[in-house]
């Protein structure tokens, strides 16, 4: 193992399969540990590159090969896809990621602190709360046209609607249904209180939050998503691979002379591209109020493109100008040129 330059790991649940390469490319090393085991052989390792596949743990192996002085790069899945060769098997798959790793135009993924990954399971019991939240809405509104009651889709009117009905003279069943829709929405509600100010006390102590609240459209859910996923942006060259990373680019198609291009890629992370499209659909909503030229821009491109596609622009925009302001460390400023953008 003394020769090891470059160890490659299969992640698993409970069963690891390493591939170590030597300084002349050469396989020196080919392991299936257990858990408990893989811990003992990383700090027994004499310190190398580690390379591994952007998946489950892998953030949390990443850490520890990290506290063992060891280098390491995690690529993302996509790009280790095409190396396999053969069939699929866990000594395949370890060479698959030796050979993506040494691709040159690569971007591995940085591996996230405890404290960033702490933030993202609150935003996933959040996306849970709600999920359930509007199961439970949808079944209690298709329940309730069985007797002829039909309450709107909107949350604060189904809610006026259930104390309304609960006070009229109703059959015991739906009061009974009722009263546990009412109960079971009341914690709902608690719940993504608790959480969203637990992401408004994460943001006051994380510089990069604060700069990202300072965008039209970005708020404290957007704000803390956007830090505990992607930190500062450094893992990214410049605002379009930030922005393309989040799937908010056209789609190319390219041959020859013959170059089209069609809808978003929605490649990256659809948690984020979702939260950062409703908040550029408030900006569009509230854009005529205002008079800087980003404003401007998004009612001149509302009315020559129409609202979703304004929407999508200005969500793209909002991106790249997030990553600009990482990388300045610098607040969100109107500007005021008396110009209106061409471009998004």
């Amino acid at each position: 193992m003394n020769n090891v330059s470059i160890l490659s790991i299969d992640l698993a649940k409970n069963v690891f399969q390493l591939l170590g390469i030597d300084q002349s490319g050469k396989s020196c090393l080919s392991k299936r540990l257990s858990r408990a085991k893989l811990h003992e052989a990383l700090f027994n390792l004499p310190a190398c590159e580690v390379v591994m596949e952007a998946c489950s743990s892998s953030h949390y192996w990443g850490r520890v090969c990290l506290s063992a002085g060891h280098q390491v790069h995690l690529i993302p899945a996509q790009h280790v896809t095409p190396f396999v060769r053969g069939n699929k098997n866990d000594k395949n798959d370890c060479m698959a990621i030796y050979e993506a790793s040494r691709r040159p135009n690569i971007r591995f993924v940085p591996v996230k602190t405890e404290q960033q990954q702490a933030i993202l399971i609150l935003h996933r019991m959040r996306e849970r709360a709600l999920a359930s939240r509007t199961a439970c809405i949808n079944q209690t509104r298709s329940l309730l046209l069985e007797f002829g009651i039909h309450i709107p889709k909107a949350y604060s009117i189904f809610k006026q609607n259930i104390h309304e009905l609960l006070s009229e003279s109703i059959q015991p069943v739906i009061r009974l249904m009722l009263l546990e829709v009412h109960e079971e929405l009341e914690g709902y509600d608690k719940r993504i209180r608790l959480l969203d100010s637990l992401f408004r006390q994460s943001n006051a102590q994380n510089s990069s939050a604060g700069i990202m609240q300072s965008i039209p459209g970005v708020g404290p859910i957007i704000a803390s998503a956007f830090s505990a996923s992607i930190d500062k942006g450094q893992a990214f060259k410049c605002a379009k691979d930030f922005s393309v990373w989040l799937g908010l680019t056209p789609k190319q198609y390219a041959s020859g002379e013959i170059s089209r291009l069609s809808g978003i890629t929605k490649r990256g992370d659809c948690y984020l591209r979702k939260q950062l499209i409703h908040g550029a659909r408030t900006v569009v909503s509230h854009a005529h109020k205002k008079d800087d030229d980003l404003n401007r821009w998004i009612t001149a491109l509302k009315q020559r493109r129409g609202v979703n596609k304004a929407i999508v622009a200005t969500a793209h925009r909002l991106a790249r100008l997030m990553w600009i302001l990482l990388q300045k460390n610098e607040f969100y400023r109107p500007m005021f040129n008396n110009t209106v953008e061409k471009h998004a």
